[in-house]
């Protein structure tokens, strides 16, 4: 089991799919993606039945499935009418077939769904059966979840924490593809701070305007504002909207001065400090200081502070 985390924008969709779409193509796997909003269990088992040569692989092991929409009745055989019963039988016959079983759920948080599954995948692990999790998450909906009653085993499962791309590699994206010279590359490569989103987003207005200009970079802004900024806003609770402002009325970053600015303490801060960091918006990287890690997001924390409090 394992969990990707990170910002909005950081890419952890593209990382699950990259990810399943490699396992999928090894003998003997098979990959399952759930919709996070429906009965997963259910969903489940109708996709595993719903695999090629599968359906009958389990019919020849008398496991009737029709109480639940799907599978032919098996004569002589009374249909199994507890889902986790079935799940159980169906990936015990597929262990005996050296089949493993990934599933990928994209965004997950703590729903009602949500702690079903991961109540019954719990037990499915105790029974040792061939099955392996890959989800993607916020920061904020996978703690949420951790601290159900009952899920705290999520907490062994290993974080995928998706930080900054490499900013050279990015320029060499840019040099490549937009026919920028080495420093028009990396300038725009500084413009993205690694973040996933702003790569895309950057390269293609400069992909349509043949280069990086003031239209470009006015689009690129609004872009991100209006698709990703704006929600992350909406998330923030409203002490934390305060220590943002005052990071990005800090231009020097000094820890010291932001907690001047909000007439804080350092255990007062601390919280709202480790809170934005683990969200992705923040870096604490350097000692003593705390600095934006998406790109213009100061700009737009300035403008938008005074009109949403």
């Amino acid at each position: 089991m394992f969990i990707i985390t990170g910002v909005r924008g950081s890419g952890k969709t593209v990382l699950m799919t990259e990810v399943s779409k490699k396992i999928a193509r090894q003998k003997d796997w098979i990959t399952i993606e759930l919709n996070p909003e429906r009965d997963m269990l259910t969903g489940l088992a109708a996709k595993l039945y719903s695999e090629q040569n599968l359906a009958e692989l389990f019919r020849d092991a008398k496991i009737n499935l029709s109480f639940f929409g799907f599978g032919l009745e098996i004569g002589g055989t009374e249909p199994i009418t507890d889902i986790e019963i079935a799940l159980s039988r169906m990936l015990s016959c597929l262990k005996k077939q050296g089949k493993r079983v990934l599933i990928t759920i994209d965004e997950v948080s703590s729903t009602k769904e949500m702690k079903i599954f991961a109540s019954a995948f719990q037990i499915l692990i105790r029974q040792d059966l061939p099955v392996f999790l890959l989800m993607t998450g916020l920061y904020e909906n996978i703690n949420t979840l951790q601290n159900e009653k009952n899920l705290t085993f999520l907490y062994r499962a290993p974080k995928i924490e998706l930080g900054p791309l490499n900013i050279g590699t990015i320029a060499e994206n840019y040099r490549n593809n937009l026919s920028l010279d080495e420093p028009g590359a990396l300038s725009a490569a500084k413009l993205t701070k690694g973040y996933s989103f702003a790569f895309q987003v950057l390269g293609h207005f400069a992909w349509e305007n043949r280069g990086i200009n003031d239209v470009v970079r006015s689009s690129y802004k609004q872009y991100l504002e209006d698709y990703v900024y704006e929600k992350i806003w909406a998330e923030l609770s409203v002490k934390d909207r305060e220590v943002a402002y005052a990071i990005a009325m800090t231009e020097s970053g000094k820890i010291l001065e932001i907690r001047n600015r909000l007439g804080m303490e350092t255990n007062q801060i601390n919280p709202y400090r480790k809170r934005l960091i683990r969200r992705g918006i923040v870096s604490g990287d350097t000692y003593g200081y705390l600095f934006f890690t998406l790109p213009l997001f100061e700009t737009f924390v300035k403008e938008v502070y005074p009109e949403t409090m």
